[in-house]
């Protein structure tokens, strides 16, 4: 098993420059096998929840060509299989997506059940119930989820509560259903935003993502296109709070501001100063943290993926400060890993009221899933002496080389993968 041994204490302080979506890309590749031409997509980031899927879709016979590292080929014209194996879908939660893109393409699908990060419960009952009111009949038996319509048919459909799997996955196969769809309350973030301009591209027609209220008029076929995937909101987030956890100076490139507004606000509420640019934010950090207030809520609200780094920097924050996370009920599982570092983070039902500590110490932690395993590698870059991090997969999930991009901003921080390598950093760096 790998891990990340670090050695805190020294600022971050340079330039690093973010990759595509994760979220947009895992909607926009299952989607890109609607059309039977060949689409190109670029900015595709090389993290592992992605190379799953793709290997997903060339088990059901999607032509898959890699152009680089991050730009793909996708020919979905041999699909022979509409079912999807339980091994890729028990790896990663996102390849429910195949079942609206092959729903929509050929009126039927079947994907087992979902797995994923352990961090709630994520109902996919908002998913089955979208497809239902396009006139599918959808079945759940021995852990597989399969849908089949004669023809799918456009409806007015409201989501109880704001998914955005779901917003994504009725998106696709009403977009290739007979006549109007509109989805009310529907999720606004991004990345919905950018699997609809993909589909654009293709030539579907989705009008107001971004919005609430969805509108969807079904064409009869898509057809090629080359797209470019939006950059990783999460993954810039993560950069920014680990420029502030380290007094540094970052300065994040390849971004969009828009997109980081929940983020900046609470970073300048905190003490930090952000500078904005076209394309880039740079995070300086020199003053003392103040504490504050965080909610999670569905975007433009703070996201629950910056939860746990938030919760880092509240620990090193003067006074007392809440995190009440609204939106997954489990976020809350790095607090024990936190507390061994000597944060002080007691958790009430779906509140965390955390008290500031000067400093943390170096321990070592296990990453409980993708964002509180970052949220770990901050700490340790803030502790004093050495901390390791152990089931560091969860972190290759979602971040592209991480532990590089950390070090050429002056992070001392080394992927090792034995006990031997854990004493050969450790008498290096002491």
């Amino acid at each position: 098993m790998e891990q990340y041994v670090i050695k805190g204490g020294n600022p971050l302080v340079g330039e690093v420059e973010i990759g595509g979506a994760k979220n947009a890309a895992l909607g926009i590749l299952a989607a890109a096998i609607m059309t039977d031409e060949t689409v190109i997509i670029d900015n595709l980031p090389n993290v592992r929840d992605i190379n799953v899927l793709l290997s997903a879709m060339e088990g059901i016979g999607a032509k898959i060509e890699r152009l680089g590292e991050h730009k793909v080929k996708i020919n979905g014209s041999l699909i022979h299989d509409l079912s999807v194996d339980y091994e890729y879908i028990n790896k990663i939660r996102a390849s429910y997506y195949l079942l609206g893109a092959l729903l929509g393409k050929y009126k039927k699908a079947e994907v087992a059940f979902p797995g994923g990060c352990a961090i709630g419960t994520r109902p996919i009952d908002l998913h089955l119930k979208g497809f239902r009111a396009l006139g599918a009949d959808v079945d759940i038996q021995h852990g597989l989820i399969s849908a089949t319509a004669e023809h799918l048919v456009g409806n007015h459909i409201y989501l109880d509560k704001v998914s955005v799997g779901a917003t994504i996955n009725i998106m696709m196969a009403a977009s290739m259903a007979e006549g109007k769809t509109i989805i009310e309350n529907a999720a606004k973030e991004p990345h919905v935003v950018d699997v609809a301009n993909f589909l654009n591209s293709m030539g579907a027609n989705i009008r107001g993502a971004g919005t609430d209220v969805i509108r969807i008029v079904g064409v009869e076929k898509l057809h090629k296109t080359e797209y470019s995937i939006i950059p990783d909101q999460i993954e810039a987030g993560t950069f920014m709070f680990a420029a502030a956890a380290t007094k540094g100076d970052v300065t994040v490139k390849n971004v969009i501001p828009k997109h980081l507004e929940a983020t900046t606000a609470k970073l300048i509420e905190i003490g930090c100063e952000v500078e904005e640019f076209d394309d880039a934010v740079r995070v300086v950090s020199s003053k003392p943290l103040h504490h504050t207030q965080v909610t999670t809520l569905p975007y433009p609200g703070f996201p629950t993926d910056m939860q746990p780094q938030m919760s880092v920097l509240l620990a090193l924050a003067e006074g007392t400060s809440t995190v009440t996370e609204s939106i997954f009920e489990n976020r809350f599982k790095y607090v024990d890993e936190l507390t061994r570092m000597g944060a002080q983070v007691k958790v009430e039902s779906n509140i965390a009221i955390i008290t500031g500590v000067e400093k943390f110490t170096g321990a070592r932690v296990s990453a409980p899933d993708l964002r509180a395993g970052a949220a770990l590698v901050i700490a340790g870059l803030a502790a004093e002496g050495i901390t390791i991090v152990d089931d560091i997969y969860y972190i290759e999930r979602g971040y592209e080389h991480f532990e590089e991009k950390l070090a050429s901003l002056g992070a001392m921080i080394e992927k090792v993968s034995s006990e031997k390598e854990i004493q050969k950093f450790t008498l290096k760096v002491s």
